[in-house]
């Protein structure tokens, strides 16, 4: 059975076919629905859910038809061999209960971020902590320009004649310049401090919407005629971009605080010398991290104050 499940599943992804056209994939299902039996084991909606959380990673780039089978297989072949381990003796014994052990414990450790830590944050949480974000962040200028490069001083002096005399600057950046954006004439897009080579960028900042600088511009790539197109304030990035890292980062903030609750109350004894050490001095790291970040907040507030 297993050996033709698989090569069902070669060939409907060989051919690019989706399995929900032959009714794979049942939409709404509920957790109970089974959608496959092993040796009368039932395979359940809700297994599926569970398998996708543990392996979905591994079958991520594949349409998601494809995912549940690949996903279903892999449960197939997990109780064919858990079922032959245990015809085998292999559920007994001293080292099978530590590894089930760690395992309960592994699951209960996921059980709680996703009930405790997870659920915890809400879209109102994200929402509020990107508008912060934006509040906070200082406010920063960007300039779109266009550029002409040349290789001497004295070519960017003749073309800034020409433009004094009514050139068209995007039609000389197509016919003469060097630089990769002439067939845009010359358009390098909008960019803030720090994105370009500081002559050009003092430069830059320096010129009105509008003109053009009215002498060579010299970098390290040659000499360059600078046209500043606008000015504005740096838009921040949109919600819905992103909104998935925002909560990503509150959920990491509210384990660290769940996690640093319980350590603190409770009883750690680490019997290890080396062990200890690297402990004490990792935790004291992280101590030292959160109290700057603190006193940095505080710092922010005071000046907004």
């Amino acid at each position: 059975m297993l050996k033709s499940f698989r090569r069902f599943l070669a060939i409907q992804v060989g051919a690019g076919l989706t399995l929900a056209a032959v009714g794979f994939m049942p939409a709404h299902a509920a957790d109970a629905d089974v959608v496959a039996t092993v040796n009368g084991m039932e395979i359940t909606e809700g297994d599926l859910a569970i398998a996708s959380a543990e392996y979905g990673a591994q079958f991520g780039n594949l349409p998601d038809p494809q995912r549940r089978a690949a996903l279903l297989s892999a449960l197939i072949e997990i109780r064919l061999l858990a079922s032959e381990a245990e015809e085998k003796g292999l559920a007994e014994g001293e080292a099978f209960e530590k590894r089930l052990a760690f395992l309960r414990n592994q699951a209960l450790h996921a059980a709680f971020i996703e009930k405790i830590v997870n659920d915890a944050v809400t879209e109102e949480d994200v929402r509020a902590s990107y508008d912060k974000q934006i509040a906070d962040a200082p406010a920063v200028n960007e300039v779109r320009a266009r550029h002409i490069l040349v290789k001497t001083k004295e070519e960017a002096e003749a073309i800034i004649k020409q433009l004094e005399e009514g050139g068209n600057f995007e039609e000389i950046a197509k016919e003469k310049s060097t630089d990769g954006a002439a067939a845009n004439g010359g358009d390098l897009g909008y960019f803030a401090s720090g994105q370009m080579v500081p002559e050009f960028e003092k430069a830059a900042f320096a010129i009105n919407p509008g003109e053009f600088s009215k002498e060579p511009v010299e970098t390290q790539f040659g000499f360059h005629v600078i046209k500043v197109e606008d000015k504005r304030a740096k838009q921040p990035p949109a919600f819905d971009a992103v909104k998935d890292r925002v909560r990503s980062l509150l959920v990491r903030e509210r384990y660290v605080e769940q996690v640093s609750a319980l350590r603190d109350t409770a009883e750690v004894d680490v019997k290890d010398p080396a062990l200890k050490e690297f402990i004490d001095a990792a935790e004291k790291q992280q101590e030292e991290a959160a109290s700057g970040a603190e006193a940095a907040g505080e710092g922010e507030e005071t000046k907004s104050e």
